[in-house]
């Protein structure tokens, strides 16, 4: 007879790609004229209050199923400012659980940054920065994009470092931005390098207090059998703990009617542990839930888009989110 999950004490981590989360004021100084009220999308107050309320509604259903709480954690992409963030955390769904964030401006073009959400009832912040990379288009032209977050904090008596990634798009064909994911991978790596010199994250029996436990989440515009993803990170003391979910009917987007799994997490070695009183990963998943999914149509199944092309639908994100289940041992 298995034990019910609601036995244990349980905390979710998730990442979700927000898909052009942008209020609808003008900003000058980034691309976002498509999402204004004159703009290309007629972004308009009704659009955008539409929009928060599906994406929070999204996010208090991530994980509750298995823990009975919304994510305690939640990493993010595809904001323009903090204000969309307050906007969003602020909705009734998430008001409750008091969500405060962490954000950053990156240097992007369009404006679109990373930024985490947290419950401070479970989940202590110590420490922020914007990690910036250093990306090239070809040699000398630069590539402006997102800066990696790196967040330190407890998650109920447990150390983590968490770096919330957005990586370079596809957008001009896969062969020829390899590269520029590549080269952020590596750069990522030299900055966990930095926090743990001594790959204390392979360790799975140091005590709670000595633990450095790794968690790197978000859209990497690769999939997990990637160079990017499967030669620069997995190697250095991860386990890609949503690699097993990526399949030729599943992932987190769909392009072309191709699945993929853009949307990854891994975690240190660090956290398979059965150390007494630390968290451990428990299990991962796509939080793919029909609400999220077109349910009719040529698209039938995909997630249900704000926009179609240039048509309006109302939708939530082009992305599933993603999340892991950690237990108290």
């Amino acid at each position: 007879m298995s034990i019910p999950s609601s036995a244990f004490e349980q905390y979710t981590i998730a990442f979700y790609n927000l898909e052009n989360l942008f209020d609808i004021h003008r900003d000058p100084n980034i691309l976002d004229r498509d999402y204004t009220v004159t703009g290309r999308n007629q972004w308009n107050t009704s659009r955008y209050n539409a929009k928060l309320k599906n994406l929070s509604d999204a996010i208090a259903k991530i994980g509750f199923e298995r823990t009975g709480n919304p994510p305690a954690i939640i990493g993010v992409a595809e904001v323009e400012n903090a204000r969309v963030l307050q906007d969003l955390v602020s909705q009734p769904k998430l008001a409750t659980f008091n969500y405060k964030f962490v954000h950053y401006n990156s240097p992007d073009e369009r404006g679109i940054d990373v930024a985490l959400l947290y419950r401070p009832s479970v989940f202590e912040l110590e420490e922020s920065k914007a990690v910036h990379v250093h990306v090239e288009t070809e040699p000398g032209v630069v590539d402006a994009t997102r800066d990696i977050l790196y967040v330190k904090g407890v998650l109920k008596g447990m150390p983590l470092h968490i770096y919330v990634n957005h990586w370079p798009s596809r957008r001009d064909g896969y062969e020829s931005t390899n590269h520029k994911r590549v080269a952020v991978a590596r750069q990522l790596m030299a900055q966990i390098d930095k926090i743990d010199p001594d790959k204390e994250r392979l360790q799975q029996e140091l005590p709670l207090e000595r633990s450095k436990n790794v968690v790197i989440i978000g859209d990497f515009n690769d999939d997990p059998d990637n160079d990017s993803v499967l030669k620069e990170l997995v190697p250095h003391g991860f386990s890609n703990v949503t690699e097993p979910l990526r399949k030729y009917h599943r992932g987190s987007l769909s392009h072309n009617f191709k699945w993929n799994l853009f949307d990854q997490i891994l975690v240190s070695y660090s956290l398979h542990n059965d150390v007494p009183e630390a968290l451990y990963f428990h299990e991962a998943d796509i939080f793919d839930d029909i609400m999220l999914r077109n349910w009719k149509g040529k698209y039938r199944g995909q997630p249900s888009r704000t926009f179609v092309g240039n048509r309006y639908h109302g939708g939530y994100s082009d992305h599933f989110p993603v999340y892991a289940i950690f237990r108290r041992n």
